[in-house]
């Protein structure tokens, strides 16, 4: 069976708190989301792309235009319940892999849905739950940063992440391992550093 309809769909989504990193301080997303449907089955994946090419080459309007030129049609032949498939029919299409794996997860989750079974369970997955991890934007000052570390190891978190950017990474990173020990515990600066900075990131 293939596919009756690939749909793409754009939402506003506001964050529940802002999301500031070295490249600036984020309050919204414009998400895509793709729907693919066969009979009476539809499977939903989103695409991760940024408004603007400076995370890495894709972007939200980007994506849209590759996905509604090259890839809902090069889908077009693919056996729904074949989702192994999508892959090797995208494989021509070059990069672009946040807009790939959106069409390519709504396969997934439809071929998931059509068999009556988790979509964990057809990507191999076998426990019920996994341990995850959680990205913390710069905050205002050391005090919220430690506030909102509490907050996500509280609420379960394992992995912590914080965002640093240069003048604002030393006293935040040796704040938060003050207080909270060996979490596990990773910085990204987005790319904020240089090889000028070797001292700084030794530190």
């Amino acid at each position: 069976m293939h596919f009756d309809s690939v749909t793409l769909r754009e939402i506003a989504l506001d964050l529940v708190a802002p999301f500031e990193t070295s490249f600036g301080r984020t309050t919204s997303r414009r998400i895509i989301l793709v729907e693919v449907v066969a009979g009476n089955t539809s499977g939903w994946g989103e695409c991760t792309a940024s408004e603007g090419p400076f995370f890495n080459d894709e972007f939200t309007d980007g994506a849209w235009e590759l996905i509604r030129l090259f890839v809902a049609p090069t889908i077009a032949a693919v056996d729904v319940d074949d989702p192994e498939s999508v892959s090797a029919a995208l494989e021509p299409i070059r990069g672009n892999r946040m807009a790939r794996a959106a069409v390519e997860t709504a396969v997934w989750d439809l071929a998931a849905r059509r068999r009556g079974v988790p979509l964990c369970r057809m990507l191999g997955g076998e426990r019920p739950a996994i341990e995850c991890g959680v990205s913390i934007g710069l905050q205002a000052t050391v005090d919220k940063l430690l506030e909102k570390v509490g907050r996500e190891v509280d609420a379960g978190y394992r992995r912590i992440k914080i965002k640093i950017a240069p003048g604002r990474d030393i006293a935040l990173v040796a704040a938060v391992r003050e207080r909270f020990g060996d979490i596990v515990l990773s910085v990204d600066a987005n790319s904020a550093y240089t090889l000028a900075d070797a001292d700084t990131l030794a530190e």
